[in-house]
C-alpha cells in the first residue's frame, strides 16, 4: 500500500518565501561587507609585496652596473711628488700631475705638468725652472681601435637592463598568475558557501514543515528521519565549503603586504567582488594576436635573444684581441701654456714635442684564439637554446588556448546542465505538491541542481585562471 500525502496548498508559496530568505541571511549587510575586485587586489600586490619589490631592484641593480661601466671613461687625474735627500745633499724632487680622458672611439687625451729639482736628476726628466707642460693624444691603431673593453662592458651593461627588465616583467608575470589564480579560488568558494547555505536555509524548514505535518498527521514519522538526514549532510557539506573558502582566503591574504613588509590579513567582511568578474568569450583573431605578442616581448625568448646580442659584442672583443697592439702618443710641450699663444703651431710643435710608440704581439695567440672559440660555442649554444625555447613558448600558448577553448564549451553545456536541472527540480516539486512524489526524490532532484551549480562555479573559475594563464604564456598577464 502506498501512501499519498495529502496535497497542502501553502507549501509551494512558504518554499518560494524561504528561498528569498535564505538567499537574504546567506549575504551579509551590504554595510558591513567590503568587497576587493580583482583590479583592486592586484594593485594591493603590486604595491608591497616582497616579489614586486625585488622586481624593481632588478632594474635598480642594472642601471648601477650601467653606470659602473662608465665610470671606465671618466677623466683621470693623478699627481705624483718623489724626493730624495742624503747627507745633507737634495738628490733630486719630482712631481709629475696628468690629466687622462678616455674617448669613446679609442683614442685618450692628455694633459699635465711636471716640474722636477735636483742635483743628480737624470737629465731626460729635467725641465725649465717653470716646470713643462704638455697636452696630446695616445691614438690605438691596432687593438682597441673599433672596440675595446671599455666599450664591451658598457654596450653589454646596456643591454643587460634590457635583460634585467624581461626579468623583472617574468617575475610580475609568476607572481600575478598566482595571485589571479588564488582569488578565482577565493570567489569561487565564497559562492559555494553562498549556495550551500541557501541549500541548508532550504533543508532546514523543510525539517520543520515535515515535522509539523507529522505531528498532523499528514505524513509518516519515517519522512522526520529522511529530512534530518538532508539537512545533516548539507550541514557537512556547508563545514568543507567553509573551509575550503577560509583557506582560500589564506592563501589570497598571503599576497598582500603593507610597508616596511608587514603582512596583511584579510578580514571576515572582506569578499571578492561578484560583479565584475564576468567571463568573455574568445575574439577570433586571439591566437595569432598572441602569438605575436609572444614572439616580440616574451621574457624567456627576450632575455635570450638580448643574451645573444652580447654574446656578439663579446665575440667583437674577442676577435679584435688578434690584432697587434699597436699604439702611438703624441705630446706637445711648453714651460708655460697660458703664456704662449703659438704652443699649436706646426714650427713650434715641430720642434717641442714628446713622440712614443708601443708594438706587442703574442706569437701563438693560443688565448685570444681559444677565447674567440669559447664565444662562437656560448653563441651557438644560446642560438639553440632560444629555438627550443621558442617552440616551448608557442606550444605553451596553444595548450593553453586549446583548454580555455574547451572551458568555453563545456561551460555552456554546464549551463545548459544547470537549466535542466532546474527544471526536474521544479518539476518533482510540483509532482510533491501533488502527492506523486517523495521527500527523498525532492531532496535528490535538489542535490542534483546544487551539484550542477556547484560543478558550474568551478569550470567557471577554471575558466578564468585558464584565461589568466594564456596571456602569461604569451608573456603578459591580461585580466577584465
Amino acid at each position: 500500500m502506498t501512501y499519498n500525502p495529502p496535497k497542502v496548498w501553502w507549501l509551494p508559496v512558504l518554499l518560494l518565501l524561504l528561498t528569498a530568505s535564505a538567499r537574504s541571511l546567506a549575504q551579509p549587510a551590504q554595510d558591513s561587507v567590503q568587497v576587493l575586485t580583482l583590479q583592486d587586489f592586484h594593485r594591493l600586490v603590486l604595491q608591497y609585496h616582497p616579489v614586486a619589490s625585488q622586481a624593481a631592484l632588478l632594474t635598480e641593480q642594472a642601471r648601477q652596473e650601467l653606470r659602473m661601466a662608465r665610470g671606465a671613461f671618466d677623466p683621470v687625474v693623478s699627481s705624483k711628488l718623489y724626493k730624495k735627500e742624503f747627507a745633507g745633499k737634495e738628490y733630486y724632487t719630482l712631481w709629475n700631475n696628468a690629466l687622462r680622458v678616455p674617448l669613446w672611439f679609442g683614442p685618450e687625451l692628455m694633459a699635465g705638468y711636471d716640474q722636477t729639482t735636483g742635483n743628480y736628476l737624470n737629465p731626460e726628466n729635467s725641465t725649465p725652472a717653470d716646470g713643462l707642460s704638455f697636452a696630446g693624444i695616445s691614438v690605438p691603431l691596432g687593438q682597441g681601435l673599433f672596440i675595446d673593453a671599455r666599450r664591451a662592458t658598457v654596450r653589454q651593461a646596456r643591454l643587460m637592463q634590457q635583460i634585467a627588465e624581461a626579468d623583472r616583467v617574468k617575475l610580475i608575470n609568476k607572481l600575478l598568475l598566482q595571485v589571479t589564480k588564488d582569488y578565482w579560488d577565493w570567489l569561487q568558494f565564497y559562492r559555494e558557501v553562498q549556495l550551500i547555505q541557501e541549500s541548508l536555509e532550504l533543508a532546514d524548514f523543510r525539517l520543520r514543515a515535515v515535522r509539523a505535518r507529522v505531528q498532523e498527521g499528514d505524513l509518516a514519522a519515517i519522512d522526520t528521519v529522511e529530512a534530518l538526514t538532508e539537512v545533516q549532510n548539507r550541514q557537512v557539506m556547508l563545514h568543507q565549503a567553509q573551509l575550503n573558502y577560509n583557506n582560500a582566503r589564506l592563501m589570497a591574504a598571503t599576497h598582500l603586504w603593507a610597508d616596511n613588509e608587514v603582512p596583511l590579513e584579510l578580514q571576515e567582511h572582506t569578499v571578492p567582488a561578484l560583479t565584475g568578474s564576468e567571463l568573455t568569450s574568445l575574439p577570433q583573431d586571439s591566437l595569432n594576436h598572441l602569438l605575436e605578442i609572444a614572439k616580440a616581448n616574451h621574457p624567456d625568448l627576450r632575455k635570450l635573444s638580448l643574451k645573444g646580442e652580447q654574446l656578439q659584442i663579446e665575440q667583437q672583443f674577442a676577435a679584435d684581441k688578434l690584432k697587434p697592439k699597436l699604439n702611438v702618443e703624441y705630446n706637445v710641450l711648453q714651460n708655460d701654456f697660458y703664456r704662449n699663444t703659438d704652443l699649436f703651431d706646426r714650427q713650434h710643435m715641430n720642434a717641442n714635442y714628446k713622440l712614443g710608440m708601443s708594438f706587442s704581439l703574442p706569437l701563438f695567440l693560443r688565448e685570444e684564439r681559444g677565447k674567440l672559440q669559447l664565444t662562437k660555442a656560448k653563441q651557438q649554444l644560446n642560438s639553440m637554446e632560444l629555438v627550443q625555447t621558442a617552440r616551448e613558448v608557442e606550444n605553451g600558448l596553444l595548450a593553453a588556448f586549446n583548454e580555455w577553448a574547451s572551458l568555453e564549451e563545456q561551460i555552456r553545456l554546464q549551463e545548459q546542465m544547470v537549466a535542466n536541472a532546474e527544471i526536474l527540480h521544479q518539476g518533482e516539486l510540483t509532482r510533491f505538491e501533488s502527492g506523486e512524489s517523495s521527500l527523498f526524490l525532492v531532496n535528490a532532484r535538489e542535490l542534483k541542481y546544487m551539484e550542477a551549480q556547484l560543478k558550474l562555479y568551478a569550470l567557471r573559475a577554471k575558466y578564468a585562471k585558464a584565461k589568466t594563464t594564456l596571456y602569461w604564456s604569451a608573456g603578459e598577464i591580461q585580466v577584465d
